[in-house]
């Protein structure tokens, strides 16, 4: 049976008991794959979305989540992050610690599909990307804690090599949609919707 939020996945059996060790960003979306395919032997728990500003600590932090989840005796841990601005350090932990993570930097890259992604970037780098998440946290997350809604003015330094908005839309809510919509005019930047659904996230899960 293929997987929720895929077209097509292989017949796992009984998989072993594993741990999946998420960035917080993607919290919600992990829950609902889980959820609806009924991955009963997959246990989630995550890091703090904001180390995405702090990216010295996502390494330390997934090693030290590993080792507590072997600790409780899961048979496999699954990470479910891009490189996320650790330099190759991420990799690196997941080398010494016997983990594997989902393909891609971050997570538009995934969402989108990596080959895809990369693609579409190659032909146009000035495109500002949105998740879910962060259409539903933009008003937060880039305008509050960039210090745009104080200083206007960094709205330029920050967002004028950009031309476009990119909304990688992993849900259909007519919500999300508005706020990014209005996130991409609130940045003074053309929009585009592109739907994904939960892309390689949810294939990942399936086949690893």
């Amino acid at each position: 049976m293929s997987p929720a939020g895929t077209t097509s996945a292989p017949d796992t059996g009984a998989p072993p008991r594993t741990l999946i060790i998420g960035c917080g960003a993607l919290g919600r979306e992990l829950v609902e794959l889980i959820r609806l395919n009924r991955w009963t032997h997959m246990t989630l728990t995550c890091l703090p979305a904001g180390w995405h500003n702090t990216p010295q600590k996502i390494a330390p932090g997934v090693r030290a989540k590993i080792r507590a989840g072997k600790a409780e005796g899961f048979a496999r841990v699954l990470v479910a992050y891009g490189d996320c601005g650790t330099g190759g350090l991420l990799d690196q932990v997941l080398a010494e610690e016997g983990a594997s993570r989902i393909g891609g930097d971050h997570c538009y890259a995934f969402f989108r599909g990596v080959e895809a992604f990369n693609e579409e970037f190659e032909r146009d780098p000035t495109s500002f990307y949105l998740t879910d998440y962060l259409a539903r946290h933009f008003e937060r997350l880039i305008l509050q804690d960039l210090g745009i809604a104080k200083h206007p003015e960094l709205l330029e330094a920050y967002f004028g090599h950009y031309s476009s908005l990119t909304y990688l839309a992993q849900t259909d809510d007519p919500a999300l949609d508005a706020a990014a919509e209005k996130a991409a005019a609130t940045l003074k930047l053309a929009y585009r919707r592109v739907k994904t659904g939960y892309g390689e996230l949810a294939t990942f899960l399936a086949e690893t």
